[in-house]
This record gives structure tokens, sequence and C-alpha cells, in this order.
């Protein structure tokens, strides 16, 4: 069976240091006609679950715990069974959303991730949030950012709980380190590649944002 990458796009808001804003996020959906797991179970949990059709969800996987990252997942689990993994470093954060439920498993740097012929590496890239990761599948010749890489750009870091020099030390020493053609899936907006990203940090550096 095919592992295949299906995206789904869900609007809701961020909310963080006291602001509101109406943002669109993307939920990547890896599996195949059986199996999937979720990367960022965003805003609509009956979306993703309509998604997901009559697969089993294996996992949902939460690149950071930014709200508009989290919100759907405890729903989408208790409705699925389905695991929510989280880098523990993002659990201040995770709590802020939701303070009576803890997530599931604990995502540790390196570990593999598998579903339906997926294999997802999981790679800590602090600086968006302290426990933001990335999702590497060399089979797939695809990383899953969520905030920390988009096209044009590292993910904002003029919030609390992230940081400019580590999201740049994060992408150069995580990220651009991959295959050039590896597909850059991100949290919000479209895709890019490594190659096509790469030749610009130390633009990303002098701008400092």
């Amino acid at each position: 069976m095919t592992t295949r990458i299906e995206h789904l796009v869900t609007s809701g808001q961020f909310s963080l240091d006291g602001g509101t804003w109406d943002v669109d996020n993307n939920v990547w959906i890896v599996g195949d006609d059986h199996e999937v797991i979720v990367i960022d179970a965003a805003h609509d949990a009956d979306a993703i679950i309509e998604a997901v059709g009559d697969r089993r969800l294996k996992a949902i996987v939460c690149t950071h715990a930014h709200n508009d990252h989290i919100d759907a997942a405890p729903a989408l689990a208790d409705r699925t069974g389905a695991t929510i993994w989280l880098h523990h470093d993002d659990l201040p954060l995770w709590k802020q959303t939701h303070p009576d439920r803890d997530p599931d498993a604990w995502l540790v740097d390196g570990q593999v991730i598998e579903a339906a012929g997926a294999d997802l590496t999981v790679l800590h890239t602090p600086g968006h949030a302290p426990g933001a990761v990335c999702l590497y599948d060399p089979g797939l010749a695809t990383v899953f950012t969520g905030d920390t890489l988009f096209q044009g750009g590292p993910g904002a870091t003029g919030r609390s709980f992230s940081h400019f020099p580590t999201i740049v030390e994060s992408i150069r020493e995580r990220l651009l380190t991959l295959p050039p053609e590896t597909e850059v899936r991100t949290g919000h907006g479209d895709s890019t590649t490594i190659g096509a990203e790469a030749p610009h940090l130390e633009e990303w550096i002098a701008r400092g944002h």
C-alpha cells in the first residue's frame, strides 16, 4: 500500500501574550488506505475526522504547542483513540490551552514514529517554541516543519517562549543539512524545499526577524 501525504486547511484563531489573530493552519495526514497519523490537529476535529474517514488514526503528532496547532487534539484523540505526542519542553504552552489534559506521550529527538509505511524521525528544533519539532521522512523526501521553517524564512520569534538565535541554529544544524530536494511542508502557507531556502540563511540573520 503506497504511503501518501494528504493536506487539509483549517481556520481558527491563534492567541498568545494577550493578542488573538485569525489564522489558517495546515493539517497533514500521512498514511495509506488503512492507517494514518495526523500532524497538528488544528481548530476543527470534525473536518479532520472526515478527512481520515474509516482509517485508523494511530497518532496525533504536535509540532509545537501553540494553541492553533493543538486546539482540536484532545477532541480528536477522544473520538478516535489516537495517541497525542508532544515534546516535553512545550508542556507549559500546552497547559495554556489544555490545563486539564496532558499529552499521552513525549516526543524525543531522534525517535521514529511509524505508521502505514511512513518513518517520521523527530528532529527537536527549538526557537519558535522550546519544544518545537520537525518530522523528517527520507523515504517520502519530506520534512514537516510546523512553524520552524516557512517559504521565505524562519517562524516568528517575537513572542514569549521563542528566541531568534535558537531558531536560526535549529534551521542551520537540523534542516539545511537535509538533502536539497527535500520538500518542506509547513504549518501555514505554501510548501517549499530545503534547496530553495538554504541560500537565504544569512539574509534572515541580517534581518533578525
